[in-house]
């Protein structure tokens, strides 16, 4: 379980993510359960180092036996080989390329050749940024879900908007105004399923926040994101049920000039014993 949030503004991108890790059983009936939380997960990756770039994950923590951070740092380490399928040429690429070498490699190699997942799961990859020549932010989401998966453009030609993915009901509920229970609510109450999307539009335009500004600074985008999921820990927490969104808050940005940069980071060494290490994420 995760929170995860991506703000596209003039200045750049930001990705920012908790740290919660879940670990899901069954229990004697069969129900799924959440055994165990830990709190030190890596969600928010520089996917390639020579380049404007970032992802984040979400749902799914593993492949198989593969943490997705650890995916994603095999999936860096192809993107330079001169001889791989995945190689990237750092002169001439396209946000989208990336994208499509990262759904080839997690869902076309690693997913399909890991034991078969049973029961409802699914895996969120996000990844953003600057083709090469381009003064224009992209974003895309790969969606691996029950086995198939699909490829969605968030953001093209510098569009400004905000996106969370995750758990998202406190951000629903902020930032737009209600979540899902709503919707479900109006059924029970008689509400019919060709009504529905009228009436949700019409709320949403009265009660979404219009929080971001395209304009806004990279710094505040920074802040704003760091809000959202700060938000969410703080709901789930309160919740009844296991804190499944918590843990430090990694933040990374990627604007055109400074390309990737780490706004905050966790580490499970201390920097003054690995003073040559700079991030290992």
């Amino acid at each position: 379980m995760t929170v995860c949030v991506a703000a596209c503004v003039h200045d750049g991108l930001v990705f920012a993510a908790d740290s919660a890790t879940s670990l899901v059983g069954t229990n004697g009936a069969g129900v799924a359960v959440i055994e165990r939380v830990y709190q030190h997960g890596n969600k928010v990756f520089n996917l390639d180092k020579r380049l404007p770039v970032v992802a984040m994950t979400s749902g799914l923590g593993a492949i198989g036996n593969a943490p997705i951070h650890s995916l994603a740092k095999d999936l860096r380490r192809e993107f330079k080989k001169p001889d791989s399928k995945y190689h990237l040429d750092v002169e001439k690429y396209t946000i989208e390329e990336i994208t499509q070498k990262a759904h080839d490699f997690l869902y076309g190699e690693k997913y399909a050749a890991a034991p078969k997942i049973t029961g409802d799961h699914s895996l969120d990859f996000w990844i953003g940024g600057y083709s090469s020549n381009s003064d224009r932010h992209e974003l895309f989401k790969i969606t691996i879900e029950n086995g198939a998966a699909t490829v969605a453009s968030l953001c093209q030609n510098g569009e400004c908007q905000i996106f969370w993915g995750g758990q998202p009901n406190a951000i629903n509920r902020l930032v737009i105004g209600y979540d899902n229970a709503l919707v479900e609510s109006l059924r029970r109450v008689g509400v019919s399923d060709s009504d529905l999307p009228g009436l949700m539009e019409t709320i949403r335009a009265n009660t979404e926040a219009p929080l971001m500004h395209p304009g806004m600074p990279v710094q505040d985008a920074i802040e704003l994101c760091n809000f959202l999921v700060e938000t969410t820990k703080g709901f789930v927490r309160f919740l009844p049920g296991a804190d499944t969104v918590g843990g430090e808050i990694d933040v990374a940005v990627v604007t055109r000039h400074e390309r990737f940069k780490w706004i905050k980071r966790k580490h499970y060494y201390p920097w003054k014993l690995n003073k040559l290490e700079t991030d290992h994420v």
